[in-house]
């Protein structure tokens, strides 16, 4: 969600082990992933190209584009959005939902975002700075948003493709990614965390009637 929250609240124990050929995609995939990042810091996004990721990454351009269609699909894209989907799921079934998604958005940015926290500053300091990768982000949230609904359904009871369900999904996308926008364009200087909290505070109870 917004590609830089990585639930992973259930031990590893608990989940079951991945075969040799899907590790090594995700080894692939995260070679790519560095080395975009590395020549991004080094000389710019514009100015990086997918040959040069390849060659950085020790593959070929082929495979790159195999894994990732666009070069903001790179710095965009990771595996956590359906892990974080499975984490609203496993929530208390008698837990209030506001409260679900409170807990589970506080995990996934412990460990996604203060996890890594050169890349989370990286990434939407490129939805801020360059055009192609903002409108990228926007059009991968529908993705994000059809599970998001299917979560809630299952939740709540409701229909998953009910415009109320829809309507409340999408906003959380959205304002999580302006949270995210607004935290770079303020040069991260905000506790990450306390922007969400008040994000979710918003969707919750409305706009508050002074500043926080």
């Amino acid at each position: 969600m917004t590609s830089m929250t990585a639930a992973r609240t259930s031990s590893p124990a608990d989940r079951p082990q991945l075969g040799l050929r899907e590790r090594k995609k995700i080894k692939t995939r995260e070679a790519i992933r560095a080395a975009t990042y590395a020549l991004v810091e080094e000389q710019g996004y514009e100015a990086t190209t997918i040959e040069q990721i390849a060659d950085r990454a020790e593959v070929s351009p082929s495979t790159v584009f195999r894994y990732f269609p666009t070069k903001e699909d790179i710095v965009l894209t990771d595996e956590y959005d359906p892990v974080l989907v499975e984490e609203l799921r496993s929530r208390p079934a008698g837990e209030p939902w506001p409260d679900s998604l409170r807990h589970v958005m506080r995990e996934a940015i412990r460990t996604g975002v203060e996890g890594d926290m050169e890349v989370a500053r990286l990434r939407t300091r490129l939805m801020v700075e360059v055009p192609a990768v903002r409108s990228r982000m926007m059009e991968s949230m529908s993705v994000t948003g059809r599970m998001l609904c299917t979560a809630i359904g299952e939740r709540t009871g409701r229909d998953p493709d009910s415009l109320e369900v829809r309507i409340y999904a999408m906003s959380l996308i959205g304002g999580l990614m302006e949270t995210s926008l607004y935290w770079a364009e303020r040069g991260h200087q905000d506790d990450f965390t306390s922007l969400v909290d008040r994000t979710l505070s918003v969707l919750q109870h409305g706009l508050p009637r002074e500043n926080p």
